[in-house]
């Protein structure tokens, strides 16, 4: 596990950017696992704010999302889809045919976890995927107890990350309590992976996830077992 030392939010975000810049750079058909959340919000306005400046092209690279809350429309403000377009789709060149998220409106949700994985499959599996770092140890929707060989699966979320989604909603009721999410074994089956950490309030976990036992109790324990994570935090989260 590599880490990587950033001043601030700004200067993670930065180096957050580039780093994805370059994969896709080296590899103009990447296809890239995404997160969302507060935390992504400044290195995709930087990946925007490149692209724009000098033309990066993303028309061969292909993004799956991590998760998509369940029973909200793709058009929802608080939804995964409406996040992703305002945030990095709308604003670069990668083609809508090559954006997928689950659908947290679809009939069967244990067909659509399954057809999901499915996809990615098809695609090659994820080269580079994002993540960010909850503080209860959460990757993607993936809450402490989850099996680490749990794949794409629809998931009660937890009473702590109900309330740290809160602030996105005009009140707590209007959180969704379920989500669809990639699995644990599914997020491990990337090739590499990027996780970014911001803040004091991360530390503890960041702490754990660096150097605590590896333990369902905290999912993201388990990318020490992977053989290519590069860790960007602040040094406040340090």
């Amino acid at each position: 596990m590599e880490l990587i030392k950033a001043k601030d939010y700004q200067d993670m975000s930065k180096k957050a950017a580039q780093f994805i810049i370059e994969k896709v750079k080296a590899n103009p058909k990447a296809v890239l696992g995404l997160a969302t959340g507060g935390t992504p919000v400044q290195t995709y306005a930087n990946i925007v704010e490149e692209h724009q400046k000098n033309d990066t092209t993303y028309q061969g690279v292909t993004s799956f999302n991590l998760d998509e809350y369940i029973g909200l429309p793709v058009e929802d403000p608080n939804s995964y889809h409406y996040y992703m377009n305002k945030h990095l789709f709308s604003h670069i060149d990668i083609p809508d045919t090559q954006v997928f998220l689950p659908n947290g409106l679809a009939a069967d949700l244990t067909e659509e976890c399954s057809a999901y994985e499915d996809l990615i499959k098809q695609h090659g599996g994820i080269d580079l995927q994002l993540l960010g770092l909850g503080h209860n140890g959460h990757i993607g929707f993936n809450e402490p107890g989850t099996p680490f060989e749990q794949r794409t699966h629809v998931v009660d979320l937890a009473e702590s990350t109900i309330k740290a989604n809160a602030r996105f909603f005009d009140k707590l009721e209007e959180v969704p309590r379920q989500a669809i999410t990639a699995g644990i074994r599914t997020i491990m089956d990337s090739k590499e992976m990027l996780l970014i950490v911001s803040g004091e309030q991360k530390r503890e976990a960041l702490q754990h996830l660096l150097h605590g036992e590896v333990t369902t109790d905290f999912p993201a324990s388990i990318l020490q077992q992977h053989p290519h994570v590069t860790v960007i935090a602040t040094e406040d989260a340090l």
